[in-house]
């Protein structure tokens, strides 16, 4: 009772969420696109304009604006980029970033993504929806992506979040065969065959009831609505509505810090340390007291105390001795046990947390529970009126697995698309020139006024637009009279190129950035300004509307990852580098212990928080010329290499060029080492040289000069030799002087005394 319950509450969100402002936006939005892939007219218009005998052909200037505004936004893959809380969490955050890489190539996401875009602009709506396959990987799982159809999906009316992150639920409602649904739930196939298959109320039907004239381009519901499903084995099988929601629930949650206790061997080892500290307080303590009643002796000696105190103060010492030693043992137990022991944080649900503190140990050890509510998304199946089943999601994922890109956000559920303003320029340019086809062929095939029974009706018809043909007119009768058709006005020819110029007005899309040359500009720099400026309009629908629904798509990439990616997982990637480079990641690896156990995990993606940010302008296309060039500038400059310049380019077997280039780096930078050994070899040999002729020339100088040392020196000898001759030789030849002349002294006073002698002589005579 209570799931057919539920499975009414979903069905009554449904009719409430399938109201006449969603028909209308549905109605507009499916013109919109039926009008892009060239289904302008409805059956009455096409009726009429074929019993008037005019053209019945449209001019779709639809088609090319939706096309650039798809490429210019899926002209590369988005590229996210993890960044975690901490700085420590680098390595990891960059792992992060090559999974969700790995997801979207392995969802195909370029063509999911070039889709939804695609729906985005011709439907105002696109969708991507991130979900889980859990049989691949051999049944461990991979997150996936997927692309709903946009009127598929039913939205909360009262959302006013361009994302869509604060509705209350968010509906899928599809029609499918039985066999199909028991296909994709083989375990709920009792449910499903006993599903109702009553869906009385559909879109198309509503569209009928209000009157719309439009209600045949609603293809799309009366197909699903009208046909049967056809079993593989060409069976008819009843359909079934089948509904899936997504609603924001929440739940309460306790953020519990608690303690946990040290083990025996660590508290044998506190036991030894409050040992050890407690015998040094109490050695201490000792000597204090021995102090103490040293003086207190002296007192005593001294007569200031009396023996009867001094017994009283010392039993008082001792007893607040043992007392303080008590204390102090646990006091450092206590310190010690609190710094062992462990502060633990973890975040459970309210009703675990009241299971557990039944636990009287556990309760203990609670240091603090911080109640708080946490935001889950709840899942809801429902076929017909059977409830399939209802799972809340994992905790890690906290935002809908939908994410919505659109193109003209309104405030509401209900965007507006590109097309849609298009539409009656679109209607204007197919009349004018239908207008103006019919008149040009009215002019060259003329009708006539006759008299009847004039002329050969058949004849006339057959031939009168034929050159040079002969028309008889029977004898009496009034000529036939050719009716001219009105002049058209040149106003048609004034529409029709008005129009065209005001279609790329609206659209933003110009016939230069189509390759049209003659509305180009003739310099190169000025081709350069006008993609600038001409794709402003469409950068600012990328940034306001395109790139946050990319990085809400990444936040729910990584949330369903670390939910579904908990196990040791190794995947390889294809770098988007021109070369092709492949790259290998791995996330939870183990961390062994010294026996073999299990203690840990590195990469472990699941236990950290990251924030995630989409590259701003990564899905924008490249004027590759404009980049070679400033990739040219900046290798002239030496920013970067000639590797970098070549796989930017065109350039066939580029990876093997690559390659060559790197073999002929290496062996350039060997021929320069080996230059340079031999440039010092050279040098090495020619300074040699220059010493050994330094070397000799300086030995034959010293030979010279030992040559004229030692003929100085022989010189020297024999002028000391004659020297010392000449010396004898005079200093005999002046001591033969010098007695010689004391001998005429001696002669000369004897003579003097004997004439002396003679005069005295004679004087006395």
């Amino acid at each position: 009772m209570a799931k057919t319950k539920r499975a009414d509450q979903i069905r009554k969100l449904y009719n409430l969420s399938r109201n006449w402002t969603r028909e209308q936006w549905e109605l507009i939005n499916q013109k919109g696109f039926e009008f892009s892939n060239d289904n302008q007219q409805t059956k009455e218009e096409l009726d009429s304009l074929r019993e008037q005998g005019m053209p019945d052909f449209t001019i779709n200037r639809i088609l090319p604006v939706v096309e650039m505004l798809n490429f210019y936004a899926t002209a590369n893959n988005p590229r996210w980029q993890a960044i975690g809380v901490e700085g420590s969490d680098s390595d990891v955050a960059a792992v992060l970033s090559d999974l969700t890489d790995y997801i979207w190539d392995l969802s195909n996401g370029s063509v999911l993504y070039s889709n939804a875009v695609n729906d985005a602009i011709t439907k105002s709506l696109g969708y991507i929806m991130v979900t889980v396959d859990s049989d691949l990987d051999n049944g461990m799982g991979e997150v996936v992506l997927k692309q709903p159809e946009p009127f598929d999906i039913y939205v909360d009316p009262k959302s006013r979040d361009a994302l869509f992150k604060d509705a209350s639920y968010i509906l899928i409602r599809k029609v499918l065969p039985k066999h199909h649904l028991i296909s994709v739930f083989p375990d709920m196939k009792a449910k499903i065959n006993k599903a109702s298959s009553d869906e009385q109320s559909s879109l198309s039907m509503s569209l009928r009831e209000t009157g719309t004239s439009d209600q045949d381009l609603f293809t799309y519901n009366d197909q699903s609505q009208e046909s049967m499903g056809i079993t593989p084995k060409g069976e008819d099988k009843e359909l079934v509505e089948f509904f899936e929601m997504y609603e924001k629930i929440k739940v309460s949650y306790i953020n519990l810090f608690y303690r946990i206790p040290p083990n025996e061997e660590q508290l044998k080892q506190i036991q030894q340390q409050a040992q050890v500290q407690v015998q040094e307080m109490a050695a201490e303590l000792q000597v204090q007291m021995l102090e103490q009643q040293q003086q207190m002796e002296q007192a005593v000696q001294s007569g200031k105390m009396l023996p009867e105190r001094y017994e009283l103060e010392m039993k008082k010492a001792q007893e607040m001795m043992q007392n303080q030693i008590q204390t102090y043992q646990q006091e450092v137990m206590s310190q010690l046990q609190s710094a062992a022991s462990q502060t633990g944080n973890q975040v459970i649900s309210e009703k675990e947390f009241k299971i557990m503190q039944k636990d009287d140990v556990f309760a203990q050890h609670i240091v603090e529970a911080i109640p708080f509510y946490g935001t889950r998304v709840k899942q809801t199946c429902v076929a017909g009126d059977q409830l399939l089943y209802e799972k809340v999601l994992p905790q890690m994922i906290t935002e809908y697995p939908i994410v919505p890109i659109t193109f003209k956000w309104t405030g509401t559920p209900f965007p507006k698309s590109a097309v849609s303003p298009l539409i009656g320029k679109q209607r204007e340019l197919n009349k004018a020139h239908q207008l103006m086809v019919h008149n040009a062929s009215l002019g060259s095939s003329l009708r006539w006024m006759y008299e009847e029974g004039s002329v050969d009706a058949e004849l006339w018809e057959k031939y009168s637009s034929a050159p040079g043909a002969l028309l008889p007119v029977r004898p009496g009768s009034e000529r036939p009279t050719p009716v001219m058709p009105m002049p058209i006005s040149n106003a048609f020819f004034q529409i029709c190129n008005e129009g065209k110029h005001d279609m790329e007005y609206l659209a933003g899309i110009y016939a230069s950035m189509q390759g049209d040359t003659s509305a180009q500009h003739e310099t190169y720099r000025g081709m350069l300004a006008l993609d600038e400026y001409g794709t402003r309009r469409i950068k600012q629908w990328m940034k306001s509307a395109v790139e946050p629904a990319l990085k809400q798509l990444g936040t729910v990439i990584m949330q369903f990852a670390q939910a579904v990616y908990s196990a040791n997982k190794r995947f390889r990637i294809i770098q988007p580098s021109a070369l092709q480079e492949q790259k290998e990641s791995e996330i939870n690896v183990p961390i062994y212990n010294d026996m073999g156990e299990a203690i840990g995990k590195s990469m472990d993606i699941s236990a950290l928080k990251f924030d995630v940010r989409v590259v701003a302008g990564s899905t924008l296309p490249v004027n590759r010329w404009a980049y070679l060039d400033e990739l040219k500038q900046l290798m002239q400059m030496g920013i970067v290499d000639d590797i970098a310049v070549l796989a930017e380019t065109d350039i066939k077997n580029k990876d093997k060029i690559a390659q060559r280039k790197s073999l002929y780096a290496q062996l350039q930078g060997q021929i320069g080492q080996l230059s340079e050994a031999m440039k010092d070899k050279d040098g090495t040999i020619e300074t040699l040289q220059r010493q050994l002729v330094q070397a000799g020339i300086k030995g034959k100088v010293m030979q010279a000069e030992m040559e004229i040392t030692k003929q100085k020196e022989q010189v020297k000898g024999g002028l000391k030799k004659q020297f010392v001759e000449t010396e004898g030789k005079q200093k005999l030849l002046r001591n033969v002087l010098a007695n010689e002349a004391e001998s005429k002294k001696k002669e000369m006073a004897l003579a003097s005394e004997m004439f002396k002698k003679d005069l005295q002589g004679n004087n006395e005579s």
